[in-house]
Protein backbone atom coordinates (compact mmCIF):
# COMPACT_ATOMS: atom_id res chain seq x y z
CA UNK A 1 0.00 0.00 0.00
CA UNK A 2 1.03 3.54 -0.60
CA UNK A 3 2.16 5.52 2.39
CA UNK A 4 0.13 8.53 3.36
CA UNK A 5 1.92 11.83 3.24
CA UNK A 6 2.17 13.58 6.54
CA UNK A 7 1.74 17.30 6.21
CA UNK A 8 2.17 19.88 8.91
CA UNK A 9 -1.13 20.85 10.47
CA UNK A 10 -2.04 24.39 9.51
CA UNK A 11 -3.80 26.62 11.98
CA UNK A 12 -6.02 29.60 11.40
CA UNK A 13 -4.03 32.77 12.09
CA UNK A 14 -7.19 34.73 12.77
CA UNK A 15 -8.45 32.23 15.38
CA UNK A 16 -5.11 32.27 17.18
CA UNK A 17 -5.17 36.08 17.27
CA UNK A 18 -8.85 35.97 18.35
CA UNK A 19 -10.01 38.28 15.56
CA UNK A 20 -13.77 38.56 15.25
CA UNK A 21 -13.95 40.77 12.16
CA UNK A 22 -11.55 41.25 9.25
CA UNK A 23 -11.61 44.80 7.96
CA UNK A 24 -11.00 45.54 4.30
CA UNK A 25 -8.79 48.51 5.25
CA UNK A 26 -6.35 46.32 7.19
CA UNK A 27 -4.11 45.34 4.30
CA UNK A 28 -1.38 43.78 6.44
CA UNK A 29 -3.68 40.99 7.59
CA UNK A 30 -5.19 40.55 4.11
CA UNK A 31 -1.72 40.12 2.62
CA UNK A 32 -1.46 36.61 4.10
CA UNK A 33 -4.52 35.45 2.14
CA UNK A 34 -3.25 36.71 -1.23
CA UNK A 35 -0.80 35.15 -3.66
CA UNK A 36 1.96 37.11 -5.41
CA UNK A 37 -0.45 37.79 -8.27
CA UNK A 38 -3.10 39.07 -5.86
CA UNK A 39 -5.28 35.99 -6.16
CA UNK A 40 -7.20 34.74 -3.15
CA UNK A 41 -5.44 31.67 -1.80
CA UNK A 42 -7.55 28.63 -0.87
CA UNK A 43 -8.11 27.37 2.67
CA UNK A 44 -5.91 24.33 2.22
CA UNK A 45 -2.89 26.58 1.62
CA UNK A 46 -3.58 29.34 4.14
CA UNK A 47 -4.91 27.12 6.90
CA UNK A 48 -7.82 29.45 7.65
CA UNK A 49 -11.04 28.11 9.09
CA UNK A 50 -14.17 28.45 6.97
CA UNK A 51 -15.53 31.40 8.90
CA UNK A 52 -12.36 33.46 8.63
CA UNK A 53 -11.72 32.43 5.02
CA UNK A 54 -15.17 33.74 4.06
CA UNK A 55 -14.55 36.99 5.92
CA UNK A 56 -11.09 37.37 4.36
CA UNK A 57 -12.34 36.77 0.83
CA UNK A 58 -15.19 39.24 1.35
CA UNK A 59 -12.75 41.84 2.71
CA UNK A 60 -10.40 41.29 -0.25
CA UNK A 61 -13.26 41.76 -2.69
CA UNK A 62 -14.27 44.99 -0.93
CA UNK A 63 -10.66 46.22 -0.93
CA UNK A 64 -10.45 45.56 -4.66
CA UNK A 65 -13.64 47.51 -5.26
CA UNK A 66 -12.29 50.51 -3.33
CA UNK A 67 -8.96 50.13 -5.22
CA UNK A 68 -6.76 49.31 -2.23
CA UNK A 69 -5.75 46.04 -3.93
CA UNK A 70 -5.49 45.64 -7.72
CA UNK A 71 -7.69 43.15 -9.55
CA UNK A 72 -4.88 41.98 -11.85
CA UNK A 73 -1.11 42.24 -12.05
CA UNK A 74 0.59 43.36 -15.25
CA UNK A 75 2.55 40.44 -16.67
CA UNK A 76 4.84 42.61 -18.77
CA UNK A 77 6.15 44.63 -15.83
CA UNK A 78 6.97 41.86 -13.38
CA UNK A 79 7.79 43.08 -9.89
CA UNK A 80 9.71 40.97 -7.36
CA UNK A 81 7.57 41.91 -4.36
CA UNK A 82 4.19 43.34 -5.36
CA UNK A 83 3.21 43.81 -1.71
CA UNK A 84 5.61 46.77 -1.48
CA UNK A 85 3.05 48.78 -3.43
CA UNK A 86 0.34 48.07 -0.85
CA UNK A 87 0.54 50.85 1.70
Amino acid sequence: MAERRKFKKRYCKYCEAKIDFIDYKDLKSLKHSLSERYKIMPRRLTGNCKRHQDMASQAIKRAREVAFIPYIVDRKNVVETPFDYIK
